[in-house]
């Protein structure tokens, strides 16, 4: 089997939680699993922000990934842990260009929901990026117990953060997994696209990553002396799972990961040289004749209802990150 097919593998799982306890009778009682509730408190979205941030920016100062491996899971955890490792390797006494992160003028779209996992967007103003960008971060927690993890983070203009539908106390409504009032249900996102970047199709409009990227690979794929070859896997599992919000329009904002490998083979006699460091720190093997690169990537799109005039998936941001490399 070749390293493009070793290197496909699936995403960690992680269990969803649920909140236990024992009566005096010695029944067993799920609490919350069917009471509609907001997934947490203003204050206490607040609080996991802050909680967040601080980690964040431990881990970013001394590039260690252990910092803040409690407050990030799912597609951010592995972008994010893959570059502080990467960054270590490269700049063992920390990063000489750490500027603490701040977020501010946070606003937070809650949604209420029964049962666990829970979960909520924070949408902030950041002191790094373009002047106008939100950062928008998707935390979550399997249960009771466990801390806030941010697993989604993506960045967008001010004015391409969409207005989300929410009751007459400010709750925000999420979409579940299987809405079929959607263009795409949520939990095929990432399956479709997975399919669409290999064999196209008509699920998603055009732009940078959808034609713009097929046309991209396209050109690359072949160059004298150098073909490369892609893979694309959907990532659904565990804290890798799609999450979204109505809108006001009746679609949804809808976060889900893919992961994707690139494969170069150099041709017999041409030398296939690695020049980017965070690359080399992250190298398993020798590269003789091939490098296959791993990325992980996660998606903020539009789905706008199926009844829409031209219901197609539009992105309005996507974060990838090296996450490994290997050579042969």
């Amino acid at each position: 089997m070749s390293r493009l097919g070793r290197l496909r593998r699936s995403a960690p799982v992680v269990a969803a939680g649920i909140v236990l306890s024992v009566t005096a009778s010695g029944c067993v009682v799920v609490h919350g699993e069917r009471e509609v509730l907001p997934g947490a408190k203003k204050s206490e979205a607040a609080r996991a922000l802050e909680d967040f941030t601080s980690a964040y920016n431990k881990a970013d100062k001394a590039y260690d990934p252990s910092l803040d491996a409690g407050r990030i899971t799912g597609p951010l955890a592995a972008i994010d842990g893959a570059k502080l490792k990467a960054g270590h390797t490269n700049n063992p006494s920390g990063n000489p260009a750490h500027r603490p992160l701040e977020l501010t003028d946070a606003r937070f779209a809650i949604p209420k929901k029964a049962g666990w996992p829970r979960w909520f967007l924070a949408d902030t103003k950041a002191n790094k990026g373009a002047p106008d960008s939100r950062w928008l971060l998707v935390f979550t927690r399997g249960d009771a117990d466990d801390v806030w993890q941010v697993s989604y983070l993506t960045v967008l203009s001010a004015d391409d953060v969409p207005r989300f539908a929410k009751d007459e106390d400010g709750w925000a409504e999420p979409v579940t997994p299987g809405d079929t009032r959607l263009a795409v249900t949520p939990a095929k996102l990432s399956t479709s696209y997975a399919s669409y970047l290999r064999n196209g199709g008509e699920d998603f409009a055009p732009g940078t990553h959808t034609s713009g990227w097929r046309s991209l690979r396209k050109k690359n794929a072949s160059k004298p002396g150098l073909a490369r070859q892609y893979v694309d896997e959907a990532l659904t599992a565990g804290d890798y799972a799609p999450v979204g919000l109505r809108t006001a329009d009746g679609g949804a904002l809808v976060f889900f990961s893919t992961r994707h490998f690139e494969k170069q083979t150099a041709a017999q006699g041409v030398d296939l040289e690695v020049t980017d460091p965070n690359i080399e720190a992250l190298l398993n093997g020798e590269v003789k004749q091939s490098l296959t690169l791993e990325f992980v990537s996660n998606q903020a799109v539009l789905d706008p209802p199926r009844t829409a005039a031209d219901p197609k998936v539009e992105f309005v941001s996507r974060v990838q990150g090296l996450t490994a490399a290997h050579g042969e």
